[in-house]
């Protein structure tokens, strides 16, 4: 019942967040792209902010899921592992929002190589990529531990569609030593997985089936005119051609993002500061507590889960 629940949740969370990327995307949506010089383009810059709350980070008791000493190196001290999936400046910026400009059919060169994933510390780093449709994604163990890597593909219509579910076998020689000392991160064989993502579909979403915090997002881009905030939410897109565009910002746990029409002038520089909204509400399966029926003796044996990498808040 409870790994029922977290899949639930999990679905849930990708409907919501790709709703608007659905509906942005399905009328604009052209992978066709030519290369050109571009003697006066333009810029846009500016910063993207969270506006509401801070959301709770999602919680994962780890007595439920397999590994809970190994993957309990990075958690809250109480057997919860958190996922932090929004990180905030002090003054608001929002880190790993994706921001593309939509209908540029021809400019500065589009070269995007295949994103390389690693799975450390029973994490997916990094958090949010891009890939080009067509193209690939790989992904790394890092870890002396197995992963179960599960790649989606998703829309509000039919919901999530599975592109690969495999097996990311650990490095048999993964020095991995003291379970609570620094060990080598050896990397084991990497898991190539196409992206062959449907007309219309835009999202990316890869989740390790054996602990359900380890998640990573993707967007696919068809021009090469995109970029990801910083820590502190600033973003800059360069040698723009000047023209019309739309401009789309979007982050995988908002849900409805932003779209605006925006002019690029010849040489100019165009300084936009945007805002995504909070979600609220519970985001996650269960709520982090100090709840006996959540302890480690509920296993029936003696577990040292300590934060030995990261001591999370």
């Amino acid at each position: 019942m409870q790994r029922y629940r977290i899949r639930t949740a999990f679905h849930a969370a990708v409907n919501v967040a790709v709703s608007l990327v659905c509906l942005i995307f399905s009328a604009t949506f052209v992978w066709s792209y030519d290369v050109m010089e571009v003697p006066h383009g333009g810029t846009i810059a500016g910063i993207v902010e969270l506006k509401g709350a801070l959301p709770e980070p999602k919680g994962f008791n780890l007595i439920t899921f397999p590994d809970p000493v190994y993957c309990g190196r990075i958690s809250n001290g109480t057997g919860w592992r958190l996922l932090h999936d929004f990180v905030v400046s002090p003054q608001g910026g929002l880190q790993d929002a994706i921001v593309l400009l939509e209908g540029v059919q021809a400019g500065k060169p589009f070269e995007t190589s295949v994103p390389l994933i690693e799975a450390r510390d029973c994490k997916f780093q990094p958090f949010m990529t891009i890939v080009r449709n067509g193209h690939a994604v790989e992904v790394i163990n890092m870890d002396p531990v197995m992963h179960d890597i599960q790649g989606y593909e998703t829309s509000l219509e039919s919901g999530a569609r599975t592109l690969f579910n495999t097996p990311l076998v650990m490095n048999q020689q993964h020095h991995r030593g003291d379970i609570h000392a620094t060990h080598n991160h050896a990397p084991g064989k990497s898991l190539v997985g196409p992206v062959y993502l449907n007309k219309g579909r835009r999202t990316f979403y890869m989740q390790c089936g054996f602990h359900a915090y380890m998640e990573s997002w993707a967007m696919a881009v068809n021009n090469p005119y995109y970029a990801l905030t910083d820590s502190t939410g600033k973003f800059s897109i360069e040698n723009i051609p000047p023209g019309t565009y739309q401009l789309v910002v979007w982050h995988p746990q908002t849900g409805p993002g932003v779209s605006k029409t925006v002019t690029i002038q010849p040489d100019g520089t165009l300084h936009e500061q945007l805002s995504l909204l909070a979600p609220k509400g519970n985001r996650s399966a269960f709520k982090v507590m100090d709840n006996p029926r959540f302890g480690p003796d509920t296993l029936g044996y003696s577990v040292d889960i300590k934060p030995l990498v990261e001591h999370q808040h």
